[in-house]
């Protein structure tokens, strides 16, 4: 299905076929949908362009989103102590897990959904607000809980406090819906970045004035009322009232099967947050929260900025099997080359990056950083296969997948518990690379993608990464310990990534695929009117 010519990946034209048998929860056509003023997708003459100029704008404003968020980790890190971030990691593990729910999965919903109404919106704005209203309320009923669990009376406040964030991101799940369902990707990312920006600065003024770990909980509610009011700002949209039988019960049983797969999900790539905190204090999950936060930053921007692109344009392709399959090894390939050479070299240059970033006080999160190191490509390797699923309406199928790969992550977790830290990144990284296989499996089947498309993207990323990291090794034995942590850094960062760069565009010859890339950026191709969010 996938052929080579000049080692340039090519998708066979040959018409692919997707399964036909399988129930793709969002949508209905019982349902009465067509009387009502609709929120139609915007009309795009070319929808290739759109998607690479928008992938495009994302990923340079999460590459702002991450020179902002690490100039801040900088100097908060300096500022506080690691017990203020282990109280905060303790409490996350409550707020993270109740966020699940925060929007319902009603926004994928809306996104995913092929035509909305004005009615159906209404609707599940409202039901939007009723589940941030009451996911804030749960966060203070389960405050004691939390404080008893972790015998730390401090939490019940900053649990308390740090659930009103769910009331904003409630009143503006929909609001982003419309934005990301009209590819208004410019929008979202100014939102995105300002957002960040303000919540940074309140975060580092409060730091400054002593008030400890409090400046850590300002940071996430500030940042969630600046983006609610971003949101409204773009989209002028106010909802109306809520309607019955306007056809939105499907949309709630893709939105539920999509939050219970968020669920299983975080259970997965969190347990172990929870176990570490609850057996080794809050000093242990200060170090490996850090570590985590900073190994896998990078990626989760990568891979939001993509998303962002990706789930709305494959959304709109789901029910052309050949375009699908095209759009989304495009998105994919993308996303994995950028990884490869940021795993690497997070493997290699550990200490010099932690010491960089964090400072002298945070060396014992070296050895930590590098066991996690594996999980960013797994991760990159992983999560866009959920573009797959859920964009064509498999929510069961995504759950599935969840439900059985699971108990096999948290596993490799307790199995490392009892040596701290080092023995958790280390049962982590190795149970996340064992399900990559069982989960790419499960995700192509019946989409028309097989192995052999999968492997052809990907064997020019791994081949290069491979050379680029002996290339970063000899860097690291030559120079490690012997010269400053930054010049040892950018010598070898520059190496990685121009070995890596080279082998992958000229030895592999992939030059002409990232070319078509930028070609599709700065062709001026005419648009008929507008892009608008409603259309009706």
């Amino acid at each position: 299905m996938f052929r080579t010519k000049g080692n340039a990946p090519r998708v066979d034209q040959r018409p692919r076929e997707a399964s036909p048998g399988e129930p793709r929860v969002g949508e209905s056509k019982a349902e009465p949908t067509t009387r009502y003023r609709t929120f139609a997708h915007p009309a795009v003459t070319d929808l290739k362009r759109i998607s690479v100029e928008g992938g495009l704008v994302t990923v340079c404003a999460q590459g702002a989103r991450f020179v902002l968020q690490t100039a801040t980790t900088i100097v908060l890190a300096r500022l506080l102590s690691p017990e203020d971030f282990g109280l905060q990691g303790m409490v996350v593990a409550l707020t993270g897990f109740l966020g699940l729910f925060r929007d319902a999965g009603l926004g994928t919903a809306t996104v995913q959904r092929h035509e909305v109404t004005q009615e159906q919106t209404s609707t599940l704005f409202w039901i939007n607000v009723a589940v941030g209203a009451g996911l804030a309320t749960c966060t203070a009923i389960l405050a004691p809980v939390l404080a008893s669990f972790y015998h730390e009376p401090r939490l019940y406040w900053i649990a308390v406090v740090s659930g009103l964030a769910f009331v904003f991101s409630g009143l503006t799940a929909q609001h982003q819906a419309l934005l990301m369902r009209g590819m208004r990707f410019s929008s979202l990312a100014k939102i995105d970045v300002l957002s960040l920006t303000v919540s940074s600065a309140a975060g580092i003024v409060m730091a400054l004035l002593g008030s400890g770990y409090w400046a850590l909980v300002g940071m996430a509610v500030v940042g969630s009322i600046v983006g609610a009011a971003g949101a409204w700002v773009a989209v002028p949209w106010v909802p109306g009232l809520p309607r019955r039988k306007c056809g939105v019960p499907s949309m709630l049983r893709f939105g539920w099967m999509s939050s219970c797969n968020s669920v299983v999900v975080f259970l997965a790539w969190n347990s172990e947050k929870i176990l570490l905190g609850r057996v080794w204090g809050a000093d242990a999950l200060g170090l490996y929260g850090r570590a985590y936060q900073l190994v896998t930053l990078p990626v989760q921007q990568l891979n939001s900025s993509m998303t962002s692109v990706a789930f709305p344009t494959l959304s709109r392709v789901q029910h052309d099997a050949n375009r699908l399959a095209r759009s989304f090894l495009r998105g994919y390939s993308s996303l994995v080359s950028l990884t490869v050479p940021i795993s690497i070299s997070c493997a290699l240059f550990a200490e010099e990056i932690v010491r960089i970033v964090l400072g002298a006080k945070w060396m014992a999160a070296a050895p930590i950083f590098r066991l996690l190191a594996p999980t960013a490509l797994v991760f990159a390797i992983a999560n866009p296969l959920s573009w797959l699923v859920l964009s064509t309406g498999r929510a069961g199928r995504a759950l599935g997948i969840s439900m059985a790969t699971t108990p096999l992550v948290i596993l490799g977790i307790v199995l490392g518990l009892s040596r701290g830290p080092q023995g958790v990144a280390l049962g982590y990284s190795l149970a996340m690379a064992l399900v990559v296989i069982p989960i790419a499996a499960w995700s192509k089947q019946g989409t028309g993608i097989t192995w052999t498309d999968l492997w052809s993207v990907t064997k020019p990323l791994l081949l290069s990464g491979l050379l680029a990291s002996a290339a970063g090794l000899i860097v690291k034995i030559a120079l490690g310990g012997r010269f400053a942590p930054i010049p040892v850094l950018s010598v070898g960062l520059s190496l990685v990534f121009g070995v890596y760069a080279w082998v992958l565009l000229i030895a592999m010859g992939q030059r002409g695929v990232y070319a078509d890339l930028l070609t599709q950026v700065f062709r001026r191709t005419h648009l008929d009117g507008q892009e608008p969010v409603a259309a009706g």
